[in-house]
């Protein structure tokens, strides 16, 4: 019990900085959405970690240090204002003139081989309309049309047979491991670029907004210290949970929402309201507030 209350207050301390509307919260919830599983565990595991470190190193009082060196929060700052005010005249550009790719929710088929000749959308694998006779490099007559002794189509072969339509189309005979195997590597290739630029973007949300620091390393720092020298680790334990529950609930319960956001309308509203954020915390950050 003794253990316990310790370990509920630095839960109930971290939740209550972290559970508000901000940039990290705010750019995580459009990776859940929009972005690829490993997308969004990979940025979780960035904010997660990110969240630890910082903890640890006020309980262990790097906050001290950093209190002392006010002007490296200074440049901290204006670097964060930065790139937050840039993200938000972007959000603010996909709101007023949304593009297909703003508006398209990535199809999630992580960790499925999707076979050759299945297109997938919206979430959905839908086979598509493929000349099956053609894939074997002949063509079989339809129902309507007659072969000659010769094995040549008759005249009253239907066009189709004759010609493949636009919604036809030829495939080389592909074996399923071997379509398995293109598909996720074609899979990882796509995946690669697009989670460096997820961590890449929420280490700047995260390391270069100085109210972190000032949240983290000084005050949680200072309110885990008070704690005593036994219950500190148990009240740093119980704030760092906070963080992991907070952003894996945020990140992996946010896909839920996809649904929602197979509407462009949905992209419109979420990508106004992500503008609005960045920009006032980026104007915040320069005046210094």
């Amino acid at each position: 019990m003794n253990v316990l209350l310790p370990a509920l207050s630095g839960l109930g301390t971290g939740l209550a900085l972290i559970v508000a509307i901000g940039v990290q919260n705010t750019y995580l919830l459009r990776l859940a959405v929009s972005a690829r599983l490993r997308v969004v565990a990979a940025a979780v595991l960035v904010c997660a970690v990110s969240d630890a470190v910082l903890i640890l190193a006020g309980v262990l009082g790097v906050g001290a240090v950093v209190e002392r060196f006010p002007v490296a929060l200074v440049v901290i700052r204006f670097v964060g204002a930065a790139f937050l005010l840039t993200y938000g005249v972007l959000a603010a550009r996909r709101a007023l003139r949304p593009s297909g790719d703003a508006i398209r929710v990535t199809a999630e088929d992580d960790g499925v081989a999707v076979p050759a000749g299945v297109a997938v959308g919206a979430g959905v694998a839908v086979p598509t309309v493929v000349d099956v006779a053609s894939r074997g490099g002949h063509r079989t007559p339809s129902h309507g049309g007659a072969t000659s002794a010769g094995g040549r189509e008759a005249v009253g072969a239907t066009t189709a047979d004759a010609e493949p339509t636009r919604t036809t189309r030829a495939e080389p005979p592909v074996r399923a491991d071997e379509a398995g195997r293109a598909v996720r590597n074609d899979r990882a290739g796509r995946t690669a670029p697009a989670m460096r630029a997820a961590v890449l973007t929420m280490l700047v949300f995260t390391w270069a907004n100085p109210h972190v620091y000032l949240d983290t390393l000084v005050f949680l720092g200072s309110v885990a210290n008070q704690q005593g020298v036994d219950d500190r680790w148990w009240w740093t334990l119980g704030a760092v949970a906070a963080s992991c529950l907070w952003f894996g609930a945020l990140g992996f319960g946010g896909r839920l929402l996809r649904p929602l956001f197979e509407k462009p309308l949905t992209w419109r509203v979420f990508d106004g309201c992500v503008a609005l954020v960045m920009l006032a915390f980026g104007v915040l950050l320069v005046v210094g507030a």
